[in-house]
């Protein structure tokens, strides 16, 4: 009964909470400021949805991981970036409306190549046909999900900008309380396979954190992009929606082991970005 709850209405709810604290902060500006650093954008895009995508592929084959975990870190890969990745370039005093832009855009494009990734991940890491739902059922599924709520969030800030201001705090604050405990129940389920397989998972998260994180600000920068820019694309592909990615681990694939590497991650990567985050700050601090 209670599991049933957890993952019928309590994680549903919290995913829809968070990207509805996503849309309060943004506009259809957002959107439209594409055009006016489509480079950035376009290469963040990249890094995150190919490159990296790659790059974890390759860490879990050369990892040896079982197949339910394999599957649970291309599912880490697969899912957009997360909206505290925007908190962390606002306290790092850097191009937040890349970040913005980058995370809301990439939330629409994750709609199909989330599907893809699972879906090829499932085939090849469980050479089971039959384990792999179909796309466009997947897409349907978190499509609801996640572009509904933050369409709600981005027409509370138009109609009601007051009110959408004082909310997306306290918003934020549930959905980082939320995945915290989240993180906890999805651990608390698969315990066994946590135990017997923590450190090489452990290994798996922390190496694809730091590549991210690295790959995020170093290929920028050698593209020719500011620190600002490319600290706010380091930002958005190491930080990873890990309640979206725990959602389709729970609800759509239904074994609470495709979630362990998301509950990790969704440590790594707080304790990872406020490292980068004072080193930012530090650089700059020691650069006046």
């Amino acid at each position: 009964m209670e599991n049933s709850l957890v993952l019928s209405v309590l994680l549903p709810a919290a995913v829809a909470l968070i990207m509805a604290g996503l849309g309060l902060s943004l506009t259809w500006a957002d959107f439209a400021r594409v055009l006016a650093m489509p480079r950035a954008v376009l290469l963040g895009l990249f890094v995150q949805t190919v490159l990296l995508t790659g790059v974890c592929f390759a860490l879990v084959v050369v990892l040896a991981l079982p197949p339910t975990l394999a599957v649970g870190m291309m599912l880490i890969a697969a899912a957009p970036g997360g909206a505290s990745a925007n908190i962390f370039s606002h306290v790092a005093h850097v191009d937040v409306a890349l970040n913005i832009t980058l995370t809301a855009i990439n939330s629409v494009v994750s709609l199909v190549t989330l599907s893809l990734i699972v879906s090829f991940s499932l085939w090849y890491f469980t050479d089971s046909v039959r384990d792999v739902p179909a796309p466009f059922v997947k897409v349907a599924e978190v499509s609801m999900l996640v572009v509904m709520p933050v369409l709600i969030g981005m027409l509370l800030s138009v109609r009601w900008p007051t009110f959408a201001k004082r909310a997306e705090s306290w918003v934020r604050l549930i959905s980082v309380l939320a995945l915290a405990l989240f993180s906890v129940v999805a651990l608390a389920r698969s315990a066994e396979v946590l135990l017997q397989h923590l450190v090489t998972v452990g290994v798996a998260c922390v190496l694809f954190n730091l590549l991210s994180l690295l790959c995020g600000y170093f290929l920028p920068r050698l593209a020719g992009l500011g620190k600002a820019q490319a600290t706010a694309i380091s930002m958005e592909i190491a930080i990873h929606n890990a309640a979206l990615a725990m959602f389709v681990a729970l609800h759509v694939l239904g074994d609470g082991a495709y979630a362990i590497p998301a509950a990790l991650y969704s440590f790594v990567m707080f304790v990872s970005a406020s490292l980068f985050t004072l080193w930012v700050l530090y650089g700059r601090a020691s650069a006046v």
